[in-house]
Order: C-alpha cells, then sequence, then structure tokens
C-alpha cells in the first residue's frame, strides 16, 4: 500500500486525538454545570487527560516493540473510541476524569506509535510528503479546537464533543486493519525504573507547567518543576546507562535529530503561543464576540492549507537549513506584528497577518518535523518517535505556560489588557528567534537526502 495512504490514515486518528485535547476547553463551563461543580473542578478532567498522555507516551515505544506497532495502534484507536463513549455518558465528575484517563492511555499510543508506522514505511525520497501530512492535525487542530467546541457547546450538548470521535474512530480502526503493514517484534525486556522515573518527571514538568499557567501557586509550581527537572537528570543519566532503556536516547546522537529536538523545541514552544494567545486578544482585549473571534483564528487554519501545497517544492529548491532560517525569521516577524494589533486594526489586515502566520508556521513545522527523521535508521525510528512525541508534548505545554505567565505578570492581577497580550507576543517573538538563529549551525546539505527528492529514471535509449 503506498506510504502517502497510511500517512492519511494515521493522520486522521491524530487530529481526532487532538483535537478532543483541545475542543474541551470551551465546554468546561457546561460539563460543570451536568456534574454541578465549578469550572475549575471540572477542568480536572483536562489536566488528567494530559498527565496521562506525557506519563505513558515513553511506555508506547515498548508496547510497539513488543506487540508490533499495527496492533497497539488500532488498541489505541479502540481505547480512544470506548473512552470517549464513556466521557459522553459520564453522569459525576470521578467519571469523567476516569474516563478521560482511560482516552490519555488511548491517545499516548497514538501519536508516537502511529508516527512510527508512517515513518517506517516511507522512503526517504517520500518521507517529506508523508511528514507533511501527519503533521497538519498539530497545526490545525488548536486552532479549529474552540470555535468548534463553542459551536457544540452552544446548539447541542458538551457530550457530543465525544460522541463524533465513535463514527471517526470505527472508520479510523477499519482503515488501519486493512492499510497499515504488519512490523517485526522485539523483545527488549521492560525497563520498571526507567519508566517510574520518567513518568515522576514528567508528571511533575507537565502539571507545573499547567499550574505555572494558572499563576495562582508559585510555590507549588515552583516546587513541581524543580522536581521534575530533578528526577528528569536523574531519568536521563539511568537512560544513558541501562543496556535496554525505556527511553532510548540514542537517536539523539544524530546532528540533524538533535538539532530539531533543541532549536526545534524553541520554535515549537514559540508557535504553540499563537492559538493560545490570539482568541484571548481578541475577547478579552478587543471585546469581540467567540464567533468573530473564532472566523479570525480560522484565517491561521487557512494559512496552513495553502502552504502544504508548496512545502515540498520549497524545502527541495532551497533546502532545510536555508528554509528553517529563512521561514523562521518569517515566524518571528509574524509573531512580532501580532503584537501591533489593536481593537482599531482593520479586520482584513489582521486576516491577512494571521494567515501569513499561519503559512510561515507551517513550513516550519514541516521542516522540523521531517528534518527531525531524516536521518534516522528505521531500526531506530520507533525510540526517535518515542523521545520526539515526549520533547513535542512538552514543549506544547511550556509554549502556552509562557504565554499564559507574561499575561498573567503583566496584568499584575486586573483583567488584562490589549498591552499585556504585545508583550506575550513579543517574548513568543525573540523565542522563535533565538532558535531560528540557533538552525544556522546545521550544515549546508542537512537532510540532503530527504531534501534531494526521488532521483529520476533515465530515459531509455
Amino acid at each position: 500500500m503506498s506510504s502517502r495512504l497510511v500517512a492519511v490514515i494515521v493522520a486522521g486518528s491524530f487530529f481526532m486525538e487532538l483535537l478532543d485535547g483541545t475542543v474541551i476547553s470551551t465546554a468546561l463551563p457546561g460539563i460543570a454545570g451536568s456534574f454541578h461543580v465549578g469550572a475549575v473542578d471540572a477542568g480536572l478532567g483536562v489536566t488528567a487527560y494530559l498527565l496521562t498522555v506525557a506519563v505513558m507516551i515513553p511506555l508506547s515505544g515498548w508496547l510497539s516493540e513488543r506487540f508490533g506497532a499495527r496492533p497497539v495502534f488500532c488498541v489505541a484507536i479502540v481505547l480512544f473510541t470506548l473512552a470517549s463513549v464513556l466521557c459522553a455518558a459520564s453522569q459525576t465528575l470521578l467519571e469523567f476524569v476516569l474516563a478521560r484517563v482511560l482516552q490519555g492511555v488511548g491517545g499516548a499510543m497514538m501519536v508516537p506509535v502511529g508516527r512510527t508506522v508512517v515513518l517506517r514505511g516511507a522512503a526517504k525520497a517520500d518521507l517529506m510528503a508523508a511528514t507533511a501530512i501527519i503533521t497538519w492535525p498539530g497545526l490545525i487542530a488548536p486552532v479549529l479546537g474552540p470555535p468548534v467546541g463553542g459551536v457544540i457547546t452552544t446548539y447541542a450538548s458538551w457530550r457530543w464533543i465525544f460522541l463524533i470521535n465513535v463514527p471517526l474512530g470505527a472508520i479510523a480502526l477499519v482503515a488501519a486493519l486493512l492499510v497499515v503493514p504488519a512490523s517485526q517484534r522485539q523483545r527488549r525486556p521492560f525497563d520498571g525504573l526507567g519508566f517510574a522515573l520518567s513518568a515522576v518527571a514528567i508528571a511533575c514538568l507537565v502539571y507545573g507547567l499547567d499550574q505555572a499557567g494558572g499563576g495562582s501557586n508559585w510555590l507549588l509550581t515552583v516546587g513541581l518543576l524543580v522536581i521534575g527537572l530533578a528526577v528528569g537528570v536523574v531519568a536521563v543519566r539511568h537512560a544513558l546507562r541501562h543496556p535496554t532503556p525505556l527511553l532510548d536516547l540514542s537517536p539523539l546522537r544524530i546532528r540533524t535529530y538533535a538539532a530539531t529536538s533543541a532549536e526545534g523545541s524553541l520554535l515549537r514552544l514559540a508557535i504553540n503561543m499563537v492559538p493560545f494567545l490570539l482568541p484571548l486578544l481578541f475577547q478579552v482585549g478587543f471585546g469581540l464576540s467567540a464567533v468573530t473571534s473564532g472566523l479570525l483564528v480560522l484565517t491561521v487554519f487557512a494559512g496552513n492549507l495553502v502552504m502544504k501545497t508548496i512545502t515540498t517544492p520549497t524545502v527541495r529548491r532551497f533546502g532545510f537549513r536555508r528554509v528553517l532560517v529563512g521561514n523562521g525569521l518569517l515566524v518571528a516577524l509574524s509573531l512580532a506584528a501580532c503584537a501591533l494589533f489593536g481593537p482599531s486594526t482593520p479586520y482584513w489586515l489582521i486576516s491577512v497577518v494571521c494567515f501569513l502566520g499561519g503559512a510561515f508556521r507551517s513550513l516550519e513545522f514541516t521542516g522540523i518535523n521531517t528534518l527531525a527523521f531524516a536521518d534516522v535508521p528505521a531500526s531506530a525510528m520507533s525510540a526517535a518517535s518515542t523521545v520526539n512525541a515526549t520533547i513535542t508534548q512538552l514543549a506544547t505545554g511550556m509554549g502556552v505556560a509562557i504565554a499564559a505567565t507574561v499575561v498573567h505578570v503583566a496584568a499584575g492581577g486586573r483583567v488584562p489588557t490589549v498591552l499585556d497580550f504585545r508583550i506575550a507576543f513579543l517574548v513568543g517573538a525573540a523565542i522563535a528567534l533565538v532558535g531560528t538563529l540557533l538552525f544556522l549551525r546545521l550544515s549546508p546539505t542537512a537532510g540532503s537526502v530527504v531534501s534531494a527528492g526521488r532521483p529520476r529514471t533515465p530515459a531509455r535509449p
């Protein structure tokens, strides 16, 4: 079967999982009302899901090697879909939180294992096209999630947010069983200590970042982050010394993979500030309605789609280094441009800036995600995918946390103003600029095995 067809199926499951993680934010008041609790208490459903996904991601790589990528991917779809039904049927907050934990287990296995399936099956010449397909859910879901959640909650019920996953999950499962190829299994011993260390480190970091975004308890936040970093150092030392670590860090020895894990994380962090800041700027800063705000944010989505059509020829024409540096500067510039928005800024100008920003972030994301695996051998693809998913999860959470923290500190306890959001956008632009300039250390030929494309077949005489 075509590697692109497999990529489309995997991308569909990614979109279901990522949309579900973002669409719930606007549904929290409705969920809280159904369970007769406060909106903050209902937020436990979001926190439980995020923590479960982050903690279980390192385990997904071992499971895919032990039982095979296709069975684990299919089980992940079944778990996620079943948990969605349980979420919709929940009658108490406890039932809802437990269902979200089960959903997080499915989501944690779905993303890295699905990416491994795609990357193992794609030839180097097709890697960019396949990566572009599985990258778009991460760009589109955070943008579409809040307005979709608002529409469903307003005109139907929050329970439909989860029930729509049933037909999507059924289609994804059937398609995966028919199209996704089987893979060899490896009997690698389970690293229990490595799992415990990574679980504690990641849970503390993710929850600490979540608390930092709220800005309510700085002592708890600092304590969680310090514990997470300390245990994380121990976990890394353990992984480097263990003969068969749960979280195999050996792909970080590959220069291109290491660069996209470090410099790329700064770009991911800055880019993920946009879906959080823009809706708040439009609604809190400008006083726009949720509908108007949603329509303006959708222009970012439009830019993402348009850029997908020219991403591959652009990278093949200029190479990864030039694209990541040149386009990275445009990403930083687009973030800085958002700081110029004011209540009197014409909608058409806001739409143009958001559209271009969406196009730039799409190209940067695809370039980073493709270069990450350009030089990774097939035998190390599972480990590389698991580490990449873990780093991406942390970078995404850090982006939202930094954006929320900057706005909270700038506001000083009052309702945030346009100036407070401007400061946050400028901080994001500075972070993106640093990450971009660090890409200058890449070799001009970095990733050429992918960007060169498929060699042409000589014409017959």
